[in-house]
């Protein structure tokens, strides 16, 4: 009978052990899902103080006037890039393209083969990404909800989540934000690694890497440069 009493409490003990384990277990990965959710916030409103910062030190318009001549290098881009696409990358979608790069001064074909990459090759504006601690990121320049608001307010454009889903919207967005981080890095990859990674994991990449030339920055730069026989490039 005391053998088996002991064995009662014992079985008992080691199950209130258990018990406790596992609820100081999912208590512990509250709290370092409480703390990285944290992490993300104070990142993020670092990288809108950038964005502040870098737009409160231009002068004026920072935009490019536009006219004939850019109105058919961007017609001519549109349809390069519907060819080269297959037809996946429609032709507004090109012309409003380049005009917009041609606005901030950044090179269309970055931003065509970003959001070729983006989409793996697909160009689909409806895109889902998949789920990450971030979050899911949304169209076809794969922005999260986290960041898409305040990118999209220095564009002077309004908000809504259902907007990550029109491709032009995406486009100016994608240009918005390279425009903001080719300025501040003065090179494209950094630009990219900070496009596909944000700016933090930019620097945790540098610091485990020794370079920013990440594999995304590295072939959105390639597959542009591979698109040298564009009729557009002989336009001037």
């Amino acid at each position: 009978m005391k053998k088996h009493l002991f064995w009662m409490i014992a079985v008992l003990t080691l199950a209130i052990g258990v018990g406790y384990f596992f609820y100081q277990t999912i208590q512990l990965q509250e709290t370092v899902k409480e703390s990285e959710e944290t992490i993300d916030e104070l990142q993020t409103a670092h990288e809108v103080k950038e964005m502040e910062l870098y737009y409160a030190e231009q002068d004026g318009d920072i935009e490019r006037e536009t006219g004939y001549d850019s109105w058919m290098r961007s017609v001519q881009l549109a349809d390069d890039l519907y060819e080269d696409s297959e037809g996946r990358f429609k032709k507004e979608w090109g012309v409003f393209l380049g005009e917009v790069a041609e606005q901030h001064d950044i090179d269309p074909l970055i931003v065509y083969e970003l959001l070729r990459t983006e989409t793996g090759g697909k160009f689909d504006p409806t895109l889902v990404g998949p789920e990450t601690r971030y979050g899911h990121a949304y169209g076809m320049a794969q922005f999260m909800k986290n960041t898409a608001p305040w990118i999209a307010d220095k564009a002077g454009l309004d908000y809504a989540d259902d907007l990550l889903y029109d491709p032009i919207y995406s486009i100016e967005l994608a240009i918005e934000y390279l425009g903001f981080l080719h300025d501040r890095y003065d090179d494209w990859d950094h630009a990219l690694t900070a496009y596909h990674r944000g700016m933090y994991g930019l620097e945790k990449y540098i610091e485990e890497n020794g370079d920013a030339a990440s594999w995304y920055a590295v072939e959105i730069q390639e597959n542009a440069e591979a698109l040298e026989g564009f009729a557009y490039l002989n336009k001037e």
